[in-house]
């Protein structure tokens, strides 16, 4: 009997705890379309409120079976659909040398966000997650890189929160340079799309140049957000290798990240399968990706609910800074390789 009762509770748990982080991505997005708030968007919202939540009223520990189940699983499952935005082809066959400026960009943002934290003796780990955020694509990036370097969830949390919010204000300074910068409508869409941070904030900083200029933006971030996954394996190697000669050998075990697999399936059916074999409506598809960011915004409660402010203070001010100064170096320099 108590075996039963407590199988009920777990489920209980489950599934309200599910609720709950589903409750938190709804009313983020409500709160996104609010002027103001609608400029970091439904995932960073919603991890303000559950920022917020945590520390007026605590953890709910009677949903945390569910909670922790979408930090966990939804989240690698959003990163799985978020394959499906991946265009393989397009890549191979318009973007090869964006994706080569789009590595110098990975490489430069994250070698430099770690020798600053360094410098300035910021939590390494936040500093991490900020720089590939920088590098890649943001909070997704950031999700999927969670997991390999066994990141904290208040960490994690803490590097989606500011990735968002700095990746705003870098794409309406954008935009509002863009009258006059002395590059072409092309060079300005390039140029966003190799350094901004979010798939979003280039759209936001490129579409005010035109259509040709958007395309090329999206095309130059997609780029390195299909470098997201050798990077991934790059982090595993790393880790795997600092941990076989620092520790011992049962620390330098790392699980396998399979959702990856997911994310590369997903880019190759969405690239050589959907539309050409099987019809789609734009309409499914922009579906399928408010979607996935509910999803992807839902993970992120469970891990904004983790998030404990006194902490913020010593561990985020530091990385912040140097994140700032990253992203504001990235910029200079891919201005620079944009013009070319």
């Amino acid at each position: 009997m108590n075996n039963e009762a407590s199988k009920k509770t777990y489920w209980k748990s489950m599934i309200l705890g599910i609720a709950y982080t589903f409750a938190f991505a709804l009313t983020g997005y409500l709160l996104s379309m609010i002027p103001g708030f609608n400029q970091i968007g439904p995932l960073a919202s919603a991890i303000i409120l559950a920022i917020i939540y945590r520390q007026l009223f605590g953890y709910p520990e009677f949903f945390r079976t569910g909670i922790q189940f979408s930090s966990k699983y939804l989240l690698r499952f959003a990163i799985i659909l978020y394959g499906l935005k991946l265009n393989v082809d397009i890549i191979f066959n318009d973007g090869l040398g964006l994706l080569v400026k789009g590595a110098i960009t990975i490489i430069f943002a994250i070698f430099i966000t770690m020798f600053l934290a360094k410098l300035f003796k910021a939590n390494s780990q936040i500093a991490l997650l900020l720089g590939v955020g920088t590098g890649v694509c943001g909070a997704a990036a950031i999700a999927a890189v969670a997991p390999i370097v066994k990141s904290k969830d208040e960490d994690t949390a803490i590097s989606v929160g500011i990735i968002a919010l700095v990746g705003t204000v870098f794409s309406i300074i954008y935009a509002l340079l863009l009258p006059i910068l002395p590059i072409s409508a092309v060079q300005y869409g390039i140029w966003s799309g190799l350094s901004l941070h979010e798939l979003a904030h280039v759209a936001l900083a490129a579409e005010p140049a035109g259509e040709e200029a958007l395309a090329m933006s999206l095309l130059a971030k997609l780029g390195r957000v299909f470098l997201l996954v050798p990077l991934c394996f790059v982090f595993i190697f790393w880790i795997k290798n600092r941990k076989n000669k620092g520790e011992n050998g049962e620390n330098a075990k790392i699980s396998f990240p399979w959702f990856l697999l997911g994310f590369i399936a997903m880019s190759l059916f969405g690239s050589y399968i959907l539309g050409s074999y099987i019809p789609v409506s734009d309409a499914l598809m922009d579906g399928v990706s408010i979607a996935t960011t509910f999803i992807l915004t839902s993970a992120m409660v469970g891990l904004g609910l983790n998030v404990s402010l006194r902490d913020v203070r010593t561990k985020a001010l530091r990385p912040l800074a140097a994140m700032l100064i990253t992203s504001i170096l990235v910029s200079v320099l891919m201005y620079w390789i944009a013009g070319i």
